[in-house]
């Protein structure tokens, strides 16, 4: 019998992104033994406000040369596409509908298990895939997950926790940098790095 393939969905803004993003992408790929990690950025974010949004081309464009030498990497359009605001329970089930056969891992950072209380319809989300946690440098590397969620959903959500690289990048630093002619070298790819700078992004 054939095995299912094996998806790994790494979302966010991706504003822009940065090595910290690969790094967990390569991580969860190696540890998970999947066969594909898409990066799917977010049309709007539902619980935060993002300054200095760029445009949905241009995060796509960054995405696609970050990921260029990776087979195993892909971009998906699905949320710029659907506009509006981006849940990711919304994201699994057309997800689920194109390839029923799929197993889906939904990879997250540790900070997040604190707030998915928030989050649109979660009971439902955890029955469409299998949670994948990432620690964040200052967190307990053990998830502190929302008690008001049910018993199974937490026992669910602990189930893995990736090792590795756990990477003190974040997207608002690079774009104040950048705002303040700072180097964001070593801190993005150097082909997302020229297109910043070519486009004028976040100045």
């Amino acid at each position: 019998m054939k095995r299912r393939k094996r998806i790994g969905i790494l979302g966010g803004t991706f504003n822009p992104i940065h090595l910290g993003h690969l790094l967990i992408a390569q991580d969860a790929m190696e540890q998970l033994r999947l066969d594909q990690v898409r990066f799917i950025p977010s049309a709007t974010p539902p619980h935060k406000t993002v300054d200095k949004l760029a445009s949905e081309q241009d995060r796509l464009r960054m995405i696609a040369l970050a990921i260029r030498d990776n087979a195993g990497f892909e971009v998906d359009d699905l949320e710029t596409k659907r506009g509006g605001k981006s849940y990711s329970v919304d994201t699994l089930t057309e997800l689920r509908r194109r390839e029923p056969r799929a197993e889906f891992y939904f990879i997250i950072g540790a900070d997040s298990l604190r707030e998915l209380h928030l989050w649109r319809e979660v009971q439902l989300l955890v029955t469409l895939c299998t949670f994948v946690t990432v620690p964040r440098p200052g967190f307990d590397p053990k998830p502190v997950i929302d008690p008001r969620l049910d018993g199974a959903t937490r026992r669910q959500l602990r189930q893995h926790v990736l090792r590795g690289h756990a990477c003190d990048v974040a997207s608002r630093e690079i774009r104040a940098r950048v705002a303040s002619g700072r180097s964001i070298r070593y801190l993005v790819p150097d082909a997302v790095h020229a297109y910043i700078r070519r486009r004028r992004l976040y100045q």
